[in-house]
């Protein structure tokens, strides 16, 4: 019997410090609702959840300096879920300590076995397009799609510019 190709979901960063603390907006406020339930309507062979994770020596760090604002440090609320969902365990959370996660292959099936990954969180213009990318030069056939509606990204406008450059690259935008 061959086996059916499956779908996956992967929910970024959806963290307290994302959506309602020091890099929280409204705008990321808004996208909560709509990813529990996205994952709670299902269709999806596996979802995956990045947890942005950094440290006390943030301040030092290359992104530290150029973004002066401790977030998501391992051990806090703010590095917290969001999300009304719950179920994480170590086979479906990814902690990331940058903003694209590079070892999907580890994580996914072989490409042969993916029918498409949809990819929605936060932030569109930094975590979200860095790990869009990095899927698609892992899976150049594989159909990936990002849900605007379930993305915010540091501003409206930087939201719009990272949905062109994913349309660019050929991942399919819905729900803009």
């Amino acid at each position: 019997m061959e086996n059916r190709k499956k779908k996956y979901l992967i929910v970024i960063d959806m963290q307290k410090d994302f959506v309602n603390g020091s890099l929280g907006s409204a705008d990321a406020e808004a996208v909560v609702p709509r990813i529990d339930r996205k994952i709670a309507e299902g269709g999806y062979d596996g979802i995956f959840f990045t947890f942005d994770t950094h440290f006390a020596d943030y301040s030092g760090t290359l992104e530290g300096k150029k973004l002066p604002v401790p977030h998501c440090v391992k051990g806090t609320d703010g590095w917290n879920t969001a999300l009304g969902f719950g179920g994480f365990n170590r086979d479906n959370m990814v902690e990331k300590y940058t903003f694209g996660y590079t070892d999907w292959a580890k994580k996914l099936p072989g490409k042969e076995e993916i029918e498409s990954i949809e990819i929605v969180g936060l932030c569109t213009d930094i975590c979200v397009v860095s790990n869009a990318l990095i899927l698609r030069a892992l899976y150049p056939d594989t159909p990936i799609t990002a849900d605007a509606s379930c993305c915010a990204g540091t501003t409206p406008e930087a939201h719009r510019a990272a949905l062109t450059v994913m349309k660019s690259c050929q991942i399919d935008v819905i729900n803009e």
